[in-house]
């Protein structure tokens, strides 16, 4: 097994994580999927295959290692144990689908408003057989006022979605009290910090310290942006469609 995605397996020694038989027979699926369905679907710009194994499956487990050395989530997590996750605008599954395959007990949903990737992700699910994962065609304000999904998450995740000050506001309504919006973010990270305090002081939230991304070595560095929901949540949060973008909160 040694030949079988080698950049992926690189980063899971560098990350310390086990990769079993079933995990690199479900990558090599899921790679498959991705570079069969990219050119209807759209799903990501990069064709390389060692570099989507780096940029979209290492970089996604990345985060879910740095969640874990946060105590967002628990390593390991218990039998029984279930976090309810959020990936919003995820495309091709990124970062949520790598960290369900590496860690079975994240119950999972996809927010996608693109009816494209939302019918690749259904797709993606049922090929790989991953329970407790549904896919929202939905956009995130959107599945902010819906009942079944507002306030209804531990955690939140994006990934190069939209500046800090906007996804405050896209991700905060779905959390529960005490729940942590995570966000990657390249080098204008503090800076997005700074301008998301009107966001974050309108939605009732809280950065956390700055988490590392561990990456390869000569990638430009990462780091995760950790927001807490511990106010109450606005109604008037998330605003119609296409507002917070237009309009972000200062």
């Amino acid at each position: 097994m040694p030949d079988r995605l080698p950049a992926l397996r690189e980063d899971a020694t560098r990350l310390a994580l086990t990769l079993s038989d079933a995990h690199v027979e479900a990558f090599e699926a899921y790679l498959g999927l991705v570079e069969e369905w990219n050119e209807r679907a759209g799903l990501t710009s990069v064709s390389d295959r060692d570099e989507m194994q780096r940029r979209h499956f290492g970089e996604s487990l990345a985060l879910l290692v740095a969640l874990r050395e946060a105590g967002v989530l628990p390593a390991p997590m218990a039998e029984g144990d279930r976090t309810r996750i959020a990936d919003l605008g995820p495309g091709g599954g990124f970062p949520g689908v790598p960290m369900r395959i590496l860690e079975p007990a994240l119950d999972l949903v996809l927010v996608e408003s693109n009816q494209r990737r939302a019918e690749f992700l259904r797709h993606l699910v049922a090929s790989l057989a991953l329970d407790r994962v549904e896919v929202v065609t939905a956009r995130a304000e959107e599945a902010g006022r819906d009942p079944a999904l507002r306030e209804g998450f531990d955690l939140v995740v994006a990934r190069a979605l939209a500046p800090l000050a906007v996804l405050v506001e896209y991700g905060v309504p779905l959390l529960r009290r005490g729940g942590v919006l995570a966000t990657p973010k390249g080098s204008r990270a503090a800076e997005e910090l700074a301008e998301a305090a009107g966001a974050l002081a309108a939605l009732g939230a809280v950065a956390l310290d700055l988490v590392p991304l561990s990456l390869p070595a000569g990638a430009p560095p990462q780091t995760v942006l950790v927001v807490r929901r511990e106010g109450d949540l606005d109604e008037r949060y998330p605003r119609r469609p296409g507002i917070p973008s237009k309009r972000p909160l200062a």
